[in-house]
């Protein structure tokens, strides 16, 4: 092994143990001793670790790997509109639904998404809980494995260290903190990951400039290839051409925003911070954070291409190896001397930070739908708050080996795995939190039959209507959304109103400090 990569080694080592004993202090301080700090921090959490702790668990491996790989590959077109739309849903999510649910969670006791569901709708039965915790299930584990794949890809890309054992040590280190701290562990070690990520961006990228011979070079370069830079073509590595990317295609990746509002592990954190009126700085914190880093990510790809051109990496023809063009440019600054090998480890913890914040939260979320809402919501049985914590921990175990053997693969791609679960919760779980929030006259029944038919939707069109291609091969997740919505207010227009109580609950929430932008979305029917 090469002394740089020695250095790099003993730096990632490093951050690995910081991880794990945050974990071990936040269990000293008792953060898993309760379901309640267990998986939701006892609602403890401060604005700037809100904030974070949110963005860096959704800026999974994609953000550090995904983005940057998809636009190395196939240029601008496709990587920025879905860039533009996760802004946009981030901002919105931010703004529409954290106040509210951290209130209305907050009022009739939930600490998960699926208590939230059964509890806002009085299912006495639990269905909505057993269905969301399912919808999780299915859903969180192959996203798990994604993050898993980048570990053991980011170890076998740059030490040559076997792909499985790379990814089982780093799945290790994940399981380690989340098991020992729970939510708090969780999300603290989500703040410094999101800080390593940031580092990680900017050096890659004032680096990866130099390399390439400057910023005229690297536009010059890029603009070489047809549709590369444009917005409404693209570059097919296929055929060497321009590619089409018309307005129906720029409507299927902005749906990417939509995404945001059926995300368990971020409504999380909104169920979670210590005040409500802190979410305004948390928004402002989250959107800028995210603006800023997806941007750098898209510039990492361009500019990658060019430190490839110019003969300092390979180039790389395929999405699995273009996910590692951020793992090449490190490599490449480590043979510079020690001091830039010492922040080529950095680097490369930001991308292990990328994957285990989002790792760490899905995990804790999975865990939760099995012990929490599985187990004693809907079979009823009762545990002690000894046994709930050893159901949890074990949980989270069993999840992560699912994941691993997921993962197994290291041919897949990070990007198309995660988009694929974006879109299940997208669907599955978006409209049925706004119109739980919003809308007053939805149901139970409204609510099963949204989550059901989005969730199914997803699988239909990806598998059985996307393929058939030109219009049909849209991003499943805007089809889905729209089907869940209407299965959602159908259903609730066919069947009973909600009873007094739950009206009565829904209207003293939303009579609290309701702002203009709420008015059209009350509810009145």
């Amino acid at each position: 092994m090469l002394g740089s990569q020695v250095v790099i080694l003993i730096t990632i080592a490093v951050y690995l143990i910081a991880m794990v004993l945050i974990g071990v202090y936040f269990g000293k301080k008792g953060s898993g001793n309760s379901s309640d700090d267990f998986y939701l921090g006892g609602r403890k959490m401060g604005p700037l670790v809100t904030a974070m702790s949110a963005e860096a668990s959704d800026m999974s491996s994609y953000l550090l790997m995904g983005l940057p790989g998809l636009a190395y590959l196939c240029g601008l077109p496709e990587v920025s509109w879905t860039c533009i739309g996760l802004a946009i849903g981030t901002y919105l999510n931010w703004l529409i639904v954290a106040r509210r649910l951290r209130r209305y969670s907050a009022r009739i006791g939930a600490i998960t998404v699926p208590d939230f569901f059964s509890r806002r709708y009085g299912d006495k039965k639990n269905l909505l809980s057993a269905i969301a915790a399912v919808v999780i299930l299915v859903f969180f584990i192959p996203y798990t494995a994604s993050g898993f794949k980048a570990i053991g890809t980011l170890f076998n890309s740059l030490f040559g260290v076997d792909y499985h054992t790379a990814m089982i040590i780093g799945a290790i280190v994940v399981i380690g903190y989340t098991v020992l701290g729970g939510f708090m562990a969780v999300s603290f070690t989500d703040l410094i990951q999101s800080i390593f990520m940031t580092i990680a961006l900017i050096v890659v990228v004032v680096f990866g400039i130099q390399q390439a011979g400057g910023v005229d070079t690297v536009i010059a370069n890029a603009e070489a290839l047809p549709g590369y830079l444009s917005m409404t073509k693209g570059y097919d590595v296929t055929t060497g051409g321009a590619a089409s990317f018309g307005g129906l295609s720029i409507i299927s990746t902005l749906a990417w925003g939509l995404g945001y509002f059926g995300m368990p592990h971020i409504l999380l954190r909104f169920m979670a911070i210590k005040e409500e009126k802190k979410l305004n700085d948390s928004r402002r914190i989250a959107t800028v954070w995210v603006v800023i880093s997806m941007f750098i990510a898209v510039a990492i790809g361009v500019i990658g291409y060019s430190v490839s051109v110019a003969g300092k990496v390979p180039f790389l023809t395929n999405s699995s190896d273009a996910e590692t063009i951020i793992i090449k440019l490190a490599d490449l600054m480590s043979q510079h001397g020690t001091l830039l090998a010492i922040v080529a480890g950095v680097i490369l913890s930001g991308i292990l930070a990328a994957t285990m914040s989002t790792a760490d939260s899905q995990l804790l979320t999975a865990a939760s739908s099995v012990s929490q809402d599985l187990s004693q919501n809907v079979f009823g049985i009762k545990l002690s708050s000894k046994t709930e914590m050893i159901v949890a921990r074990a949980t989270v175990l069993v999840i992560a080996a699912i994941g691993i053997t997921l993962a197994w693969d290291p041919n897949s791609s990070v990007f198309r795995v995660v988009s694929f679960a974006w879109a299940g919760f997208g669907a599955a779980f978006g409209p049925v939190v706004l119109f739980s929030l919003f809308w007053k006259r939805s149901n139970k029944w409204g609510a099963l039959a949204g989550m059901v038919a989005g969730g199914v939707m997803v699988f239909v069109w990806k598998y059985l209507i996307a393929p058939m291609g030109g219009a049909w091969a849209i991003y499943e997740l805007l089809p889905a959304f729209v089907v869940a919505c209407i299965a959602l207010v159908v259903v609730s227009l066919l069947t009973e109103a909600p009873e007094k109580e739950i009206v009565e609950t829904y209207e003293s929430v939303c009579a609290k400090k309701v702002k203009a932008y709420d008015y059209f979305l009350l509810g009145t029917l």
